[in-house]
């Protein structure tokens, strides 16, 4: 379908508004801006806690990340499967959360 969005794990699309889309993707740009300054820092021998700050800044925004993907999923997706009687969305649900916990 165009518009959508292919998980390269599964044949399941979503279809995402270009508003939605172009948030996570603005997301994931800054992530990977700061991805290249880490390792900017370790190719210039960077004080070692300086780097670990930063990768703690990169774990903190592919949270938010997953929070925002997260909610938008359940809102949508998780909804509209239950609503049409596919309860199996739960299990794949908490399979999800189990993944985001570890």
């Amino acid at each position: 379908m165009a518009g959508q969005d292919n998980c390269s794990c599964c044949n399941k699309t979503t279809d995402r508004s270009k508003e939605e889309r172009t948030k996570l993707i603005h997301r994931l740009n800054r992530i990977e801006g700061q991805i290249r300054g880490i390792r900017g820092m370790v190719e210039h021998d960077a004080y070692c806690a300086d780097i670990l700050v930063q990768s703690s800044a990169v774990s903190a925004a592919v949270n938010a990340f997953n929070r925002e993907l997260l909610a938008s999923h359940v809102r949508g997706c998780v909804a509209r499967d239950i609503r049409d009687g596919k309860d199996e969305v739960i299990d794949e649900l908490l399979t999800t959360l189990q993944k985001l916990m570890k």
